[in-house]
């Protein structure tokens, strides 16, 4: 066979290969049977292996995966790759869409409505028609290079059409459908390997294997849902555009998402997937409408870390029933005990829910729920399982209303102290401060990074130095020096190990006063409020002996907080801890907090969602560090509101505030002037 017959036979091949890939993994209508299609498949991989010269990247056998990378690079989005505002009900809704109104002037604008799926955003760029580079969003500006586990991705195409933009960049949700999810968790479970908690889970930890044959194996989909650069070509006026010009080029489109003129069709949009979401073969957790106009959307521009152009509303949370089979309860840090409700397990929105929070018993008493009864589970933001109600209709002709202190015996159930309420609270308390369950979390919070931060004294070893005899509270962490050749006997503790924990404990005798008293884990004190007090009182000495009056004329100390502190230095076994603490060689009265002349000097800052490179805590520790202030709580007096992923109800008040607004990136810019 002459050369050139070859390369047209494989170009003839490719073109019908990846003609039927596009009919079946996009438009859901098959012209040929499995079979088929793979004979069509071998066909070419015969001649590629053949004539390896005309195998290219772009080949539809180049889909299996390449060798394992050591690690993903890094590509930098030109277009930042945004999260949303989140929305909840009708009435936010119109709060945003009336916010929205007065930046246009006034102009009503259509919109496109589409499922908020729950997958993994990507980026995918061609040039001259090839699939280039796939990334992740990772913190909008730069993400993971993972464009060899995406090729896998058949209803990816490898190339474009002719005629295609010399460059276009367009982002996805990858997902996997319920039904394949269902499926590849029942392969998994015959042959004994590890269930996949969700199909959000399964697709991330798909897209992030190093092995991209491993990726190939799992059942990735896609759905393309916005036009991010185009050149070559000119960018579409309207997102509708936008989407019917990319699904001409074979990307694959939700045929859900929907153009309407006014926002109450955006309403009805998502009444109507609400009711719908479980037909949905894939799981999505609310919808998202957008400004058609691209002039609009750039006329509205970016917040934060989110456009001004599109929001997120969601469904509410997801529910179940099952049967409440127990009320446990379990003592915090602080002595309070805690009910929970044990479960006949249960999944809810793909994840298998076995306890869930019950609050306290004025909150079980409101809601009547009771042991034995059926009850509606949901997972609050879709995260955290708590109990909604009981299902009356269901309830066992004996039940019993459920009271704490005869479940617990009128007592402590760790320690058998006597429990108390205090007048005007909801929770019941463990008075001993020598509770073994208190004992335990007061020693882990004592090292916690924004307290002592004793690296190596986290849960765990917390719960062995007590079980083991070496510390009866937190105090006892300054004697373990002499007690190295117990350490050393623990299991899986070695000679680095104790070394490293004995430094970090010699090293946290010289923490500022604020982070001592934040440790000591006096009751409705955090860690702001601990550095208001060491910048007030300047030792131990002065705080412990400060009266309930001297307290209170501290603009952010109330009554509750005057009493709680009150009451601590009064109880005779935190004085011990306290002497304890001072004859180790703990400083009592290390000055005031420096702000010195850093360069975030008297400029105050609050935190608001998860940043991707550090903890909130690590972060409020830097701006300290250069002078700055951290607070928790939006007010006039705020300079900067950093926002991470998912921010809170803070990012709304700020904007209403008038607060500048900067992200993750900005603010590593003002740490490092």
């Amino acid at each position: 066979m002459k050369t050139n017959d070859v390369q047209s036979e494989i170009d003839n091949l490719r073109a019908e290969i990846n003609r039927h890939n596009y009919l079946y993994y996009v438009l859901d209508s098959p012209e040929i049977s499995d079979e088929e299609y793979d004979l069509l498949m071998q066909k070419l991989r015969r001649l590629e292996e053949e004539f390896p010269q005309f195998l290219t990247p772009e080949s539809p056998t180049q889909r299996v995966g390449a060798a394992p990378l050591e690690a993903f690079g890094i590509v930098e989005h030109k277009v930042p790759l945004l999260s949303l505002g989140n929305v909840f009900s009708k009435e936010e809704l119109k709060v945003w869409y009336k916010r929205t109104l007065k930046l246009l002037n006034g102009q009503n604008p259509a919109f496109v409505c589409e499922h908020k799926m729950d997958g993994l955003s990507v980026s995918l760029t061609y040039i001259d028609g090839r699939f280039t580079v796939g990334a992740t969003r990772g913190d909008g500006y730069k993400g993971e290079n993972i464009t060899q586990n995406l090729k896998t991705i058949k209803s990816i195409p490898l190339s474009l059409p002719k005629g295609a933009p010399s460059l276009i960049e367009v982002r996805g949700e990858v997902f996997i459908p319920r039904e394949s999810f269902n499926k590849l968790n029942r392969e998994r479970a015959a042959q004994g390997l590890p269930l996949f908690a969700n199909p959000r889970n399964a697709a991330a930890g798909s897209l992030r294997q190093l092995d991209s044959a491993v990726t190939a194996k799992r059942p990735l989909d896609i759905y393309i849902y916005t036009l991010a650069r185009i050149e070559g070509a000119q960018f579409p006026k309207t997102h509708s555009e936008s989407l019917n010009y990319m699904k001409s080029l074979g990307f694959k489109i939700n045929p859900n998402n929907r153009l309407v003129e006014t926002i109450e069709q955006v309403e009805a949009y998502r009444n109507e997937w609400m009711e719908k979401r479980e037909s949905l073969p894939y799981d999505a957790d609310g919808i998202v409408a957008k400004i058609d106009s691209i002039d609009y959307q750039k006329q509205l521009g970016d917040v934060g870390r989110e456009p001004r152009w599109a929001i997120a509303y969601k469904f509410p949370a997801m529910q179940a029933h099952t049967i409440l089979k127990e009320i446990r309860i379990n003592v915090g840090r602080t002595g309070t005990l805690n009910p929970y409700a044990v479960l006949e397990p249960v999944s809810v929105g793909g994840v298998t829910i076995k306890q869930a929070t019950l609050h306290n018993e004025d909150d079980i008493r409101r809601k009547d729920v009771r042991e034995g009864d059926t009850v509606i589970i949901q997972r609050a933001g879709d995260v955290i399982p708590q109990v909604v109600g009981p299902v009356l209709s269901k309830r066992p002709a004996i039940s019993v209303e459920f009271n704490l202190p005869a479940k617990v015996n009128g007592v402590c159930p760790e320690c058998g102290s006597r429990i108390y309420k205090p007048e005007g609270e909801v929770m019941y308390y463990c008075p001993d401060a020598a509770c073994p369950a208190q004992a335990v979390l007061k020693i882990e919070h004592f090292a916690s990074r924004g307290a002592m931060d004793i690296r190596g004294v986290g849960e765990k070893m917390s719960v062995i130095l007590y079980k083991e005899g070496l510390v009866s509270d937190f105090a006892d962490l300054y004697t373990l020096k002499n007690k190295r050749e117990e350490l050393l006997s623990i299991d899986r503790m070695a000679q680095k190990s104790v070394d490293n924990m004995l430094d970090a404990i010699e090293n946290s005798k010289d923490r500022f006063l604020g982070n001592l008293i934040f440790a000591l884990g006096i009751r409705h004190v955090g860690e702001e409020m601990a550095d208001i007090l060491a910048n007030e009182f300047g030792s131990i000495d002065n705080l412990s002996g400060a009266t309930k009056e001297k307290l209170e004329e501290i603009p952010s100390v109330g009554p509750k907080i005057a009493d709680s502190i009150v009451a601590y230095f009064e109880n005779p076994k935190n004085r011990e801890i306290i002497e304890k603490l001072e004859k180790a060689g703990v400083s009592m009265s290390k000055g005031k907090q420096e702000t010195g002349g850093g360069t975030l000097k008297g400029t105050e800052f609050v935190i608001t969602g998860k940043l991707e490179s550090m903890s909130r805590p690590e972060a409020e520790e830097k701006i300290k560090e250069l002078g700055g202030v951290a607070k928790s709580d939006v007010t006039r007096k705020t300079d900067y509101l950093v926002v991470g992923a998912d921010p809170g109800s803070k990012l709304e008040r700020a904007r209403e505030m008038g607060i500048k607004i900067i992200n993750e990136s900005e603010f590593f810019k003002l740490l490092n002037k």
